[in-house]
């Protein structure tokens, strides 16, 4: 019969130890996996709203130069169509007015002739009045100088055969930007502060003065005019254009970073909770399993234990004349009522606890723990502190399973606190129901036991189930309430109950 029951007890050990270390391990693998693929996503997402700035002010870029480089192609054609308009109305002037009248009276043309000079200057700034020209030169294709200029520093110096130039010899138009702005790393996106002019190359023909026919090319005319303030207008459009590109795409990244925030807010939020559901699914069922085989192993124990103290019982009655006998068999019966006490703790574990609602007060239940706990207080000189009101805390719950909830708290209180403790009960109102906590001055818990203390079976003491907190998580889950426990060793304990007022 004891071998009987110490089988049962060590099956019970080898089991409770097997079925701990095995869920405990798939927990951490579990959590472990979810947590690396919830960081992968979080930063793909993060990833993302980066990569999408980078590209929006990548594309703003060429967005805005694209634009301003249709403004400035505009402006440029219609400056060369402006100077080639008064390119030839300055061909007209020159040939009728200055060439053939000059030809007449002296044969021959020489601007170095000062009346000669002074007729020229005058119809060519007659003709380029009112317009945006700012240097003419008038160039001797025949000995490659400048024959006349506005510019008299340049009359006499030699041609720089450009390119544009060189088709105005051959009787081509050509025209080009000078002096523009600096670009932005050798693009087409220039700084507020350049001096563009458009410089054009002018055939200029012999005109047959009777039929009006166009000749060979004498000389070519260069005309410089100044954008300058309209092509200022168009930097400045261009700058107006990226920087609004950036503004607005910045504001839909700032919306986009904030809508990425609240997603990975929520999903965290999500996440936590789903990881608090898995937690609670696991240990309920650790506790089912558990529940199940601590029922079964718990009967087989019980009725031996039954045996065993009927029999101590019928020991003790036969052996009146022998002190030594009967003090033996009080002692099997007393470790056999622990025992039986022991395994019917495991009994309730294993019972499911199917709570009795009803209407309950909750500061006469702990008022009630404090009376029946008060012999042992003042034995060991602990002082219990309330700090609630005389009104009723009224609540929907089980009256006889708080009782048993809180009595197993104050018993642990009691258990570790020497002469002079101090026990603190306070009860707060809170948005849905009531805080209670039981706060204690002993020795503390350390963090590794911490983590430990709900766990079935856990206990610190010599003696004990370690099943009084497990029973308490219970109660207080049946109850939709939480418990949790803050300590910190050598600070003292506190227990924190919230419970709500409506299940």
């Amino acid at each position: 019969m004891a071998g009987g029951l110490r089988q049962a007890l060590n099956r019970l050990n080898i089991v409770i130890s097997f079925d701990n270390f095995s869920y405990h391990q798939m927990d951490f693998i579990r959590e472990h996996n979810k947590d690396d693929q919830r960081t992968g996503r979080f930063r793909l997402v993060k990833f993302f709203a980066w990569a999408s700035l980078v590209v929006i002010i990548v594309f703003s870029f060429p967005f805005s130069v694209v634009i301003t480089q249709r403004a400035k192609n505009m402006l440029i054609r219609s400056y060369e169509n402006y100077a080639l308009l008064v390119g030839k109305n300055l061909n007209h002037q020159v040939f009728q007015y200055f060439v053939l009248p000059v030809y007449r009276r002296y044969g021959e043309i020489k601007l170095r002739r000062e009346e000669q000079y002074r007729l020229m200057d005058r119809v060519v700034k007659n003709t380029i009045h009112g317009f945006n020209v700012e240097l003419v030169n008038i160039y001797d294709i025949r000995n490659g100088v400048v024959a006349y200029s506005t510019n008299p520093e340049l009359i006499g110096k030699p041609v720089t055969e450009t390119p544009g130039y060189k088709k105005a010899v051959k009787g081509e138009l050509s025209s080009g930007i000078i002096s523009q702005g600096r670009g932005l790393f050798g693009l087409n996106f220039e700084f507020i502060g350049g001096k563009p002019k458009l410089r054009t190359y002018i055939p200029f023909r012999v005109v047959n003065p009777y039929t009006g026919e166009k000749g060979y090319v004498a000389g070519v005319f260069e005309l410089v005019q100044d954008m300058s303030k309209q092509y200022r207008s168009i930097v400045q459009f261009q700058y107006m254009v990226f920087g609004l590109s950036i503004l607005i795409m910045g504001l839909m990244f700032v919306a986009l970073i904030l809508i990425v925030q609240k997603a990975e807010n929520l999903i965290q939020q999500r996440v936590e909770e789903q990881r608090k559901l898995e937690a609670q699914l696991h240990h309920a069922e650790r506790l089912a399993i558990l529940g199940e085989m601590v029922a079964r192993v718990s009967h087989e124990i019980k009725n031996p234990l039954g045996i065993i103290q009927s029999t101590a019982e019928l020991l003790g009655s036969s052996c009146k004349d022998n002190d030594t006998s009967r003090k033996l068999s009080g002692i099997i019966k007393e470790e056999s009522i622990r025992l039986n006490r022991i395994v019917t703790e495991f009994l309730d574990f294993a019972r499911p606890m199917v709570p009795k609602f009803e209407q309950t007060d909750l500061r006469e239940i702990i008022e009630r723990n404090i009376k029946f706990l008060q012999p042992e207080l003042e034995k060991k000189g602990i002082h219990v502190e309330k700090s609630f009101s005389d009104e009723p805390c009224k609540l929907m719950a089980d009256r006889e399973q708080l009782y048993r909830a809180f009595m197993n708290i104050f018993m642990n209180a009691i258990q570790c606190l020497n002469k002079n403790g101090i026990i603190k009960v306070k009860i707060e109102k809170g948005k849905d129901g009531y805080i209670i906590m039981i706060e204690d001055n002993g020795p503390g818990i350390s963090r590794q036991n911490l983590d430990k203390i709900f766990n079935p079976f856990f206990t610190t003491k010599d003696k004990g189930s370690g099943l009084g907190l497990s029973i308490v998580k219970k109660i207080i889950d049946g109850h939709n309430g939480s418990i949790r426990i803050e300590s910190l060793e050598g600070h003292g304990t506190k227990v924190i109950i919230n419970l709500p007022i409506r299940v």
